[in-house]
């Protein structure tokens, strides 16, 4: 999202989908993959991947070869009496201001 008008920049076409690139500092910049979810113009980024195991990641993601934020999870898998689940004991997004949506759990980052 733009940090002073609130468009998302997607949407606008300041930035492509195609130029995002997701990589994991703590695995030697090793790509990740994700999903951009367009529909409606929601303009997500989804990262399928954290959470199924307990693990510490650290990402950078960039745009058109801009670094945008970092973002780093501590995710840890427990198991209950019927099923198993993730606890999150950290979530930082670092290199840029972001906003929580807490009814859905969407960050939207705030670009200038």
């Amino acid at each position: 999202m733009d940090k002073t008008n609130g468009e998302n920049l997607f949407t606008n076409g300041t930035y492509e989908s195609a130029n995002i690139a997701i990589t994991d500092n703590l695995n030697n910049d090793e790509p990740i993959e994700f999903t951009f979810i367009s529909e409606n113009n929601l303009n997500l980024i989804q990262i399928g991947s954290i959470g199924w195991q307990s693990q510490i990641v650290n990402l950078q993601i960039d745009i058109s070869d801009n670094h945008i934020f970092n973002f780093y999870v501590d995710a840890e898998r427990k198991m209950g009496t019927c099923c198993s689940y993730t606890e999150y004991n950290e979530i930082t997004i670092e290199a840029s201001e972001f906003e929580l949506d807490t009814q859905n759990g969407i960050y939207k980052i705030l670009a200038e």
